[in-house]
Formats: C-alpha cells, sequence, structure tokens
C-alpha cells in the first residue's frame, strides 16, 4: 500500500471510530508504529486530524474552536514560513507596522528583526518578547491576556490602538469565507482586530490555505475591508477568482 492510500484509509477510519490509535493501525496496516506515526504527523500538520499521544482525534474547525498558539504552531509550518517571508518583504523603512497575534504574524517578526527604521505595534506578548532586543522599536498594546493566545484583549488594547495609525496590518486569522469575511473564534480579540484594520492604511491578511472556506464565532470585517492577501497555493480556483474580482491583491507562495 502506498504512503498516501495508507492516509487516505486512516482519515477513514478516523471518520468511522473518531478516534485512532497508533498500535491499532500498525496492526490493520501491517506496518511499523515508527510509520504510522510520521503518517498522523504528516495528516496532523496539514489540519486533517489532531494528534494526540498515543493516536490521533478529528481535526476541530467548530465555531468556537480556538486551539492555543502551541497547537497552531505545529500546523502548515512550511507555509507559513513562505508567507512570512513574502510580507516581510513589503515592508519599508520607515513603516509602521501592526502586527496581531498569532502563529503566521510571529513568524513575520522574526523575519523583521534586523529592519531598521521600523515600527511594530503589537498586541501580542510573544511577539514583542520576540522583537525585544531588535533593531525595530516596539509598541505593546496593554489589555487583559488572552492565555491561549499570548495576546492583549479589551478596553485597553483597543483605546491604545485608536491613539495610533499605522502603514500596513498583517493579520492572521482563523476563517476566511470570501462572501461573509474574516472571523476569529474569540469576540474580545475581534474587537480588537476590528480596531486595528480601522487605524491602518492598508490591511494585508496572512493566512495558509486551509483557512478559507471556514467561519469562526465573531466577524472581524468583511471582504472589502481587505488591500491584500498573502497565501499558498493551496487556495481553491473559485475563491482565488472571487478575491480578484473584488479587487483584492492576491500573493501566492
Amino acid at each position: 500500500m502506498l504512503s498516501e492510500e495508507r492516509r487516505r484509509a486512516i482519515l477513514e477510519t478516523l471518520s468511522r471510530e473518531r478516534r485512532v490509535l497508533v498500535a491499532e493501525l500498525a496492526n490493520q496496516f501491517h506496518t511499523s508504529q515508527v510509520t504510522i506515526r510520521k503518517d498522523l504527523e504528516v495528516l496532523h500538520e496539514h489540519g486533517h486530524l489532531h494528534r494526540t499521544h498515543g493516536g490521533a482525534l478529528p481535526a476541530r474547525d467548530g465555531a468556537l474552536e480556538d486551539p492555543s498558539l502551541y497547537e497552531k504552531e505545529q500546523l502548515h509550518r512550511k507555509e507559513k514560513l513562505r508567507i512570512a517571508a513574502a510580507a516581510a518583504q513589503i515592508v519599508n523603512g520607515g513603516q509602521v507596522v501592526i502586527l496581531d497575534s498569532g502563529t503566521t504574524t510571529t513568524a513575520i517578526a522574526r523575519s523583521l528583526r534586523h529592519s531598521k527604521q521600523l515600527t511594530v505595534v503589537t498586541n501580542a506578548v510573544n511577539i514583542a518578547a520576540e522583537l525585544a532586543g531588535a533593531a525595530v522599536d516596539v509598541i505593546l498594546t496593554g489589555g487583559t491576556l488572552r492565555k491561549n493566545s499570548f495576546s492583549l484583549v479589551g478596553p485597553i488594547a483597543e483605546e491604545t490602538l485608536r491613539h495610533l495609525n499605522a502603514d500596513l496590518l498583517f493579520l492572521g486569522v482563523d476563517g476566511f469565507d470570501v462572501q461573509y469575511g474574516l472571523s476569529t473564534p474569540n469576540l474580545l480579540e475581534s474587537k480588537v482586530n476590528r480596531v486595528m484594520v480601522e487605524v491602518a492604511k492598508r490591511t494585508i491578511v496572512v493566512c495558509d490555505s486551509s483557512k478559507f472556506g471556514r467561519r469562526s464565532l465573531s466577524l472581524i470585517a468583511p471582504p472589502s475591508a481587505v488591500q491584500q492577501i498573502i497565501t499558498d497555493h493551496g487556495i481553491s480556483k473559485s475563491d482565488l477568482r472571487t478575491l480578484k474580482k473584488a479587487g483584492i491583491e492576491v500573493t501566492l507562495v
């Protein structure tokens, strides 16, 4: 059995049984547990399932699903690095850039560490830590800490942002429905993101293609609020056509 055939069969078993165990899958497919673990890691990285100790569970993609920053870091790593590199190329010296919380924006922050004459505004504690000691100036919004995402939310964060202006906003999202808009599972996070969109001259959505076609609980902004999207080649042709028809610049990496 080819690896792709085995992985499809694993997903079929998971869909039917609602969980799979490494030992049982190794017996089922007459292969080693090491091979099965590799299969599960690949499927997890592509968002097809959620890896657990000793096995896997179905991917969690409901409107309320709010995975931790650590869990998000395990998914689509290569795509996020390519997106971050492309985003960093857009930034020029002398600009003010907003980075919201998230794994893709964290990767962008790492790519900007050596930029000069650059100010980064963020509501993410981990991004501020990434940029500590770097060449860039950092403004942290303040606010109430969301431990799940290391982001600062609430009235303090919103009020700080309203007193600022930015050239660019790099916005990561949990869901991007090309008809509905950008969304996130947390109401407080969506309010902070909405203010970010309001104070930035240009909003650039940075997300891997798995985020398209999804709707999380809270709407951040409609597609019309976006000027550019940086994503990978996995985006569907129909979504790509819709975005370009709406006048949104799409960069594929």
